[in-house]
């Protein structure tokens, strides 16, 4: 056995890839990148899994854990999963490590500040499973860092909290669902000298947008990454060609916030400066640097890598801090071409659908299905098949990588069969007997289908033009596609969308995010029936989970940027028309006026239909894990219905935060007359221009007789407006629009710039030729400033 076998602590240049066993993923890249390459990697040490399994069994804590862990009943129990899980975590953190370890690791922060000419210096310590950040593994992120640590006692404490971090509930879920012993995981600390970032992020030697290994992508925020990883900031993106090792595209997005290190080592936000927010964090020369370096990292590992980076306040100077197999298109099955035939070819419109689905990793194939029950059997599957079983397992991995599609009876977004197959961006449908058919029941083996599993959808057949129009287009030999940019904007353009069959489609445009989802489209498209009356019915869960799985495409296909879910806002009338509905709706004369929006919600005859929307919500945010998603509450007539339906949503688990808004529709005169106390309990404000109007003005637009008067343009209209975005932005509350307006007068939207609203939300046709207009209206306001003009319409001046 060697010395490094039986070393507490080892450094950096005496690490190679190889030692994953020793140190993890995360320290044996560290150190292949310090020992064998290049690169500018912050120096340090890492504490070994020798160090690690010594600490469990010298302080007794294996037999302790291992009980806990074998008293779990219920690992789908969350409640009982947390209360194990910080046990053990607490029994970790609380031990007393042994004095040589800590000896060794005290000793060695002391040596690292000799090298550093430093006394007690600030370094960085982040957790390195022996499971993790491999190419086949998906353990990646599931343990702790810890930033700004100074001092050797302090750093000995927070290896004690790294070591502790191998039992959060996700990690510990996580191996269980893989049938992966916690015995088999230990945990190493990277101890490295701290870096003071200025800006920070993310960089991967091939395009993960599309698969295009030529390309090195380069994201980039101001300050430390956490913010970049939370989706708090929108990145600067480049793209850079690896041939030519020029920047062949770029995204400079405003950037309003950072997250940076205070003199005590903790960490704050603060405003970035008002003339750097819409500058690239990084020159066009040290995104070459960065592409350098990722094109030599590349090279030496053999395989796509995924890349963290931060550039140095004091020195600014470029330094790579992590690096690791990209584990999404390194693996992909690039030959996914089917087995079957023409003669099983049937046309779009004659397309039956046989099986539905949870869409759990995106994608369009066809081929003949094999149906296996058994993981002894998979030596029977052949590629370019059709996998349909009950569910996998980590024995079914050679299986699947062979498949065309994989399409399961049991499972969620967590499961094994969704998490490997979006890894191997192979089609997954899974959870199909949750939609009342189970796949093996329906489908037999030598049955040829198409798997839609963007939609959850399989056809019988192969349904030709369905993939023609998956295909990527590809332009003609020599011909050249200009790419077509779009000034930034400090005014956001968000988009409408009703129709989540469209996300996809329109998630390529150039908006700043959703800024309203109509709901009431997926009822009456997905859904059909009251929800009072599957309530009564017993099947509560349909709303739930249709209800998610529509929002969750809408916000899969815009993520990172924001979808804003606007809450249910069905008239009387229009809920009557859903199967059931005739039993529970009033017959309104006036139902504009009526029983919609917020009153409903805290309604008891309506609370426990609510509270179904709010699950989906939930399911969505939580158990897809797809946080970009906020919602809106339309028609609220009074500040205590705000509070009333606010209170609703934090006793169901959803509470406003930095990473949840909640917003509010503002179309009703009392929501303008009274935005200083509507502000306590919201994030912002949506304008809707229409109802607002309507009601503004006191003019029915759908009535013939007096629609001519029907204008957003009106005065009372502007001005209302314009209270509104001053009494908000007094709280530090955010204002957009969602109305028509913005998208049919051009006028509109200069006056909504002028009067400093932060988005106009409009509909997908018009989202470029906004962008564009208000690109042109701060160009113009800037220049009036700069030469004096100031407005130029003078009865503007009215807006006051």
């Amino acid at each position: 056995m060697s010395s490094r076998d039986t070393a507490n602590v080892l450094w950096f240049k005496d690490l190679h890839r190889e030692d994953v066993n020793l140190v993890g993923g995360k320290s044996s890249s560290l150190g292949e990148m310090t020992s064998s390459m290049k690169v500018p990697v912050p120096y340090g040490f890492a504490t070994t899994a020798r160090a690690y399994r010594y600490f469990m069994k010298a302080t007794g804590l294996n037999d302790k854990v291992n009980a806990l862990l074998k008293g779990i009943k219920d690992y789908e129990d969350s409640d009982e999963l947390h209360t194990t899980c910080e046990q053990i975590r607490n029994l970790i953190v609380g031990a007393t490590m042994p004095t040589d370890l800590a000896n060794d690791i005290q000793k060695a922060y002391v040596d690292l500040a000799d090298k550093m000419g430093q006394s007690n210096p600030f370094v960085a310590i982040r957790s390195s499973a022996t499971a993790e950040d491999l190419p086949n593994a998906s353990f990646a992120g599931q343990q702790e860092s810890y930033l700004n640590i100074k001092g050797a006692a302090d750093v000995v404490n927070r290896v004690q909290q790294c070591y502790s971090s191998l039992f959060t509930d996700r990690a510990t879920y996580y191996r269980h669902k893989q049938q992966f012993p916690y015995e088999k995981v230990a945990l190493s600390a990277a101890v490295q000298m701290m870096v003071f970032s200025k800006a920070s992020g993310i960089m991967f030697s091939v395009n993960v947008a599309n698969g295009d290994d030529t390309k090195i992508v380069i994201d980039g925020i101001r300050g430390l990454g956490e913010y970049i990883v939370l989706g708090k900031v929108t990145p600067n993106h480049f793209v850079i060609d690896k041939g030519s090792m020029q920047i062949v595209e770029r995204n400079i997005v405003k950037q309003p916030v950072e997250l940076m290190r205070v003199a005590n080592g903790g960490t704050k936000e603060q405003a970035v400066p008002a003339e750097l927010q819409e500058k690239p964090v990084l020159t066009d020369s040290q995104v070459l640097e960065l592409a350098g370096y990722a094109k030599e990292i590349e090279k030496h590992y053999g395989c796509y890598m995924d890349m963290e980076y931060a550039l140095d306040v004091n020195t600014n100077r470029l330094w790579i801090v992590q690096a690791r197999p990209e584990t999404v298109w390194s693996q992909r099955n690039k030959d996914k071409t089917s087995t079957t035939g023409d003669d099983n070819v049937v046309a779009e419109a004659d397309a039956k659908v046989v099986v539905r689905g949870l869409p759990a990793s995106p994608g369009l194939a066809s081929g003949v299905v094999h149906v296996i029950d058994n993981p002894k059997d998979i030596d029977q599957f052949k590629k370019g098949e059709v996998l349909v079983t009950l569910m996998t397992s980590p024995d079914w991995v050679p299986a699947m990588k062979k498949a065309a599609a994989i399409v399961t009876n049991n499972g969620g977004m967590t499961c094994h069969a969704a998490i490997v197959s979006r890894e191997m961006q192979i089609p997954c449908i899974v959870g199909t007997e949750s939609r009342h058919v189970a796949a093996t029941e329906v489908l037999k083996t030598g049955d040829v289908v198409t798997v839609d599993a963007k939609n959850g959808v399989v056809y019988q057949g192969k349904v030709e033009s369905l993939l023609k129009k998956s295909a990527p287009a590809t332009a003609a030999a020599g011909q050249v596609v200009a790419a077509e940019t779009f000034a930034p904007t400090a005014t956001g353009v968000m988009m409408n969308l009703g129709d989540p069959e469209l996300a996809e489609k329109y998630s390529t445009l150039p908006a700043d995010g959703i800024g309203l989802m109509r709901e009431e489209f997926l009822w009456t498209t997905y859904i059909h029936e009251h929800p009072l009356y599957l309530i009564e019915q017993g099947h509560p869960e349909k709303v739930v989970n249709m209800l998610a799985e529509g929002i969750s495409k809408v916000a899969r296909a815009m993520a990172p940027r924001p979808v804003v879910l606007r809450l249910s806002d069905f008239k009387s009338s229009e809920y009557r028309k859903l199967k059931g509905g005739e039993k529970y709706e009033p017959h309104e004369s006036a139902d504009l006026l009526g029983w919609r929006g917020a009153s409903r919600y805290y309604d008891p005859k309506y609370i426990n239909a609510f509270k179904l929307e709010l699950g989906a919500v939930k399911k969505v945010r939580n158990e897809y894990g797809l946080k970009n998603l906020n919602v809106m509450i339309p028609f609220v007539r009074t500040v205590a219905e705000a509070q009333r339906v606010t209170d609703i949503m934090a006793g169901e688990g959803l509470v406003r935060n930095a990473d949840f808004k909640v917003y509010m529709m503002a179309e009703i005169p009392s929501n303008i007359i009274l935005a200083d106390k509507f502000n306590q309990f919201i994030d912002g404000y949506s304008i809707g221009s229409n109802d607002l109007t309507m009601l503004l003005l006191g003019c029915d637009r759908n009535n013939d007789q007096v629609a001519s008067l029907f204008d957003e343009r009106n005065l009372a209209v502007k001005r209302a407006i314009r209270h509104l975005i001053k009494t908000a932005h007094k709280d530090g509350k955010t204002v957009s629009i969602c109305g028509q307006a913005p998208s049919e007068f051009p006028d509109f939207t200069n006056f909504l710039i002028q009067s400093g609203i932060d988005y106009v939300s409009v509909n997908p046709d018009m989202v470029k030729a906004t962008k564009r207009n208000v690109a042109h209206f701060e160009q113009r306001i800037m220049l009036d400033k700069a030469t004096g003009r100031g407005l130029q319409d003078p009865t503007d001046y009215d807006w006051e």
